[in-house]
């Protein structure tokens, strides 16, 4: 195909970060002028990467790109808006105290004096580009009133007005109704047909077959291919997405569950959009037994893990430990009824990046006897014991002194786990345990996790990452739209095509077979 058909061309793009992270590696790119455009994969496949470096949020470590055949340097978003490209992100940048018309003009907007802003040109500028681009708003209504589908066309008119011919997508049904969707995907075809080339990033199979011409496929990273929507099944797509290039083998002997730890029923969530992330969850874990949480991310896991630690509080349902309702318990409790948490984030959750490693992995038995008598800590204890976490957990680290955020993101994870499972818990919930580090520091923390679940804890395991939870987990619920979709006791039974259906959709078990999960 000649070079003047595609009105992007992204060459050989590698982004590694200083931590040895690479999230994309040799990518090529090529987007037709005119055409939508499905980038699909799983979680940490490389897809939202390759976005933010065409629209100047990150910077490729390697690579080329090209915009309608010549080369380019995107190194802000001002720099894509100039050249023509816009981003619609997943979480809306909206200001919810401005009208609609301010928002679509905001950093832009007209004047009447250099004090004033000519609000009436405002609600005209928004008018007309809503009329020419069929993308029906109330210009005069505030934003904090307005429904999700509305934001998403004032977001999408944001870009427009700002002259974007090519438009990047970032989950744009996430947080939509189904009548929003269909309606969305009317005006998308309908900037299609005025010229305009739009990405759309998703991992819904249904919706990509409906409103694209092509796909990419990512995986790990890296491109697995690129396809005519319409030769492509969505078996397939399902199989390229979730297929494995490598398998960690967990060795791990078979599970010996006993009494129930957790006690999880009729769970309901519903966010700030009005979107229900938790559909009445109800599931249990037992001791000695690996309960893995699988499914696509956006499908209710992080709200689910934030109502079991009370990061949130649930509309609805219930939450036991050992018989005792959590809910709305302190953080400290919780752990006092044996409940450990390895966090999703461990930036923001799991760690003080300026404490030191000995700080961070006593940071919650710093009230225990033997490192504090009620006046004076027992130092020689706490180093003692800090200094034990660090050999046992391998922690490559200079010192207990040393400053966390001064490791690895391999030894920073090592950090939380080591605290976390040091303390013996009985319900250990590890979410995301692996995300982001390398190979040898995933086997071990997967070998510790293991090893605490023969030694008699529950564990409950959400990870995005498939390899992970058919290998670590004795059985697994997979979640989809906020629901519990299916449950699998054995998950040596599993292979990717079934569990890839279930997670995009395609499949779902009857509620017998679900209630399963919920032992008594």
């Amino acid at each position: 195909m000649e070079q003047e058909d595609f009105v992007v061309q992204m060459k050989g793009i590698s982004k590694v970060y200083p931590n040895g992270i690479a999230a994309n590696r040799d990518v090529d790119f090529f987007l037709r002028r005119g055409e939508i455009h499905a980038i699909m994969g799983e979680n940490g496949a490389g897809k939202s990467t390759l976005m933010k470096i065409l629209f100047g949020l990150e910077e490729p470590t390697s690579g080329e790109i090209l915009v309608n055949g010549e080369p380019v340097s995107i190194t802000s978003p001002n720099k894509a808006i100039a050249l023509g490209i816009g981003m619609v992100h997943q979480h809306f940048m909206l200001v919810p105290s401005l009208t609609v018309a301010e928002n679509i003009v905001l950093g832009m907007a007209p004047t009447k004096s250099r004090l004033f802003v000519d609000y009436k040109k405002a609600v005209q500028i928004a008018e007309e580009n809503a009329d020419r681009y069929n993308l029906r708003i109330d210009p005069n209504a505030k934003v904090v009133d307005i429904p999700v589908g509305m934001k998403q066309k004032v977001e999408i008119l944001k870009a427009l007005v700002r002259g974007a011919k090519i438009l990047i997508l970032d989950e744009p049904t996430a947080v939509l109704t189904t009548q929003e969707t269909s309606e969305l995907f009317k005006e998308l075809v309908s900037l299609k047909e005025q010229g305009f080339t739009i990405i759309f990033i998703s991992h819904k199979l249904k919706e990509i077959k409906q409103i694209t011409d092509r796909l990419t496929i990512m995986r790990g990273g890296k491109s697995v291919g690129v396809y005519e929507t319409a030769n492509i099944s969505e078996e397939e797509i399902s199989r390229l997405m979730v297929g494995r290039d490598v398998i960690l083998e967990v060795v791990k002997e078979q599970s010996q569950p006993r009494e129930t730890v957790l006690k999880v029923r009729d769970l309901e969530y519903t966010d700030r959009w009005n979107k229900k992330m938790l559909d009445k969850v109800s599931f249990s874990v037992r001791r000695g037994e690996i309960l893995g949480v699988a499914g696509v991310e956006g499908n209710g896991q992080r709200e689910l893990v934030d109502m079991l630690f009370n990061l949130n509080t649930p509309d609805a349902g219930s939450v036991e430990v050992s018989g005792k309702s959590i809910i709305r318990m302190p953080q400290n409790r919780i752990r006092d009824h044996g409940v450990s948490l390895v966090p999703e984030d461990r930036m923001t959750y799991g760690i003080a990046d300026l404490a030191t490693i000995e700080e961070n992995v006593i940071s919650d038995r710093f009230d225990e006897k033997r490192f504090n008598s009620g006046v004076l800590f027992n130092m020689r204890e706490i180093h003692q014991e800090s200094d034990t976490l660090i050999v046992d957990y391998r922690i490559l680290s200079k010192s207990r002194r040393q400053q966390v955020k001064m490791l690895s993101g391999g030894n920073i994870q090592k950090v939380v786990v080591a605290r976390e499972l040091s303390s013996k818990p009985t319900l250990l919930i590890a979410d995301q345990p692996t995300r982001g580090i390398d190979v040898g520091a995933t086997e071990f923390i997967r070998a510790q996790i293991v090893d605490l679940s023969r030694n008699g804890a529950a564990v409950l395991l959400v990870s995005a990452d498939l390899n992970e939870v058919i290998e670590l987990s004795d059985s697994l619920i997979v979640m989809y739209g906020g629901k519990v979709v299916a449950y699998f006791e054995d998950t040596h039974k599993l292979d990717d095509i079934t569990m890839g259906e279930y997670m995009l959709g395609l499949k779902h078990q009857t509620e017998e077979e679900i209630a399963k999960v919920c032992y008594e």
